[in-house]
């Protein structure tokens, strides 16, 4: 096993991000964001806001596990690690 890496002083530039993918999953099942806010019960400025993937600091599990017994996905499918060079 590798040596855990310190982040305390590097720049998000050079770890990389988490990039939210419900967009896609979303569009390949057909669903509209009007039509998961119907099935999750959740609401439509959360559900827009992880569809644009924008203004996303912290991730909600009690949404993450709602859209994936809606959509029959996993959190993998949601969300993706870009590391610094992706």
């Amino acid at each position: 096993m590798r040596e855990p890496k310190s982040i305390v002083s590097y720049q998000t530039t050079e770890y990389g991000h988490v990039k939210v993918t419900l967009a896609n999953v979303m569009d390949a099942r057909g669903i509209t964001r009007n039509r998961l806010r119907t099935l999750t019960g959740v609401k439509y400025d959360v559900i827009d806001r992880y569809y644009k993937g924008q203004d996303i600091a912290l991730v909600d599990l009690d949404f993450l596990a709602k859209v994936c017994y809606v959509l029959d996905c996993t959190v993998e499918d949601l969300l993706q690690y870009e590391g610094p060079d992706q």
